[in-house]
């Protein structure tokens, strides 16, 4: 069993994960759903601060609590995997693309290349999902076609202190 939220990570991870469900987990969606320009620029703008700011996080640690993967993680990859093909066209979330960035792109592919992550993306299904149920959004249901991304390119982040857990196992 591997534990992503171990004993002496608690509180950082509580932290972390605090620190970027309101901007970043709800950020897209407060974008996304805002019924006022000054609600719309107040969740993009905290959005891509807090986008930026883990960036620079990331600059010098494989992880977000540092060099051990934890459940905060798990939050920001949802969120992530999600982005360049759903959030910054569908919630107009497009100030900046997550490949365009120096860290959160090749963190985004190491934990995409975890072993048992890949198997549970289902981007068609995401996408799908995405654009044909949000009819106040999309009110045509047009799923976009872009971008082509390539999770599986290299990202040199092993280069950092810490790795994946070795006992996480892939989906049966």
């Amino acid at each position: 069993d591997v534990d992503l939220y171990p004993e002496g990570y608690r509180d950082e991870i509580d932290r972390i994960i605090e620190e970027i469900y309101q901007p970043i987990n709800n950020g897209v969606y407060r974008a996304g759903f805002a019924d006022s320009q000054d609600a719309y620029d107040r969740a993009v703008t905290e959005l891509f601060d807090a986008l930026d700011h883990w960036d620079s996080v990331l600059a010098d640690q494989r992880y977000l609590a540092g060099d051990r993967l934890t459940e905060a993680d798990v939050c920001m990859f949802t969120t992530l995997v999600r982005f360049d093909q759903v959030y910054h066209t569908h919630f107009k979330c497009n100030v900046r693309a997550i490949h365009e960035y120096d860290n959160l792109w090749p963190y985004l592919r190491d934990l995409y290349r975890t072993p048992g992550v890949a198997e549970t993306v289902r981007m068609d299904h995401i996408k799908e999902h995405y654009y044909t149920t949000h009819g106040s959004v999309n009110p045509k249901r047009l799923v976009a076609r872009g971008p082509d991304l390539d999770f599986e390119a290299p990202h040199d982040r092993d280069e950092l202190p810490g790795g994946p857990p070795t006992d996480l196992l892939p989906l049966a």
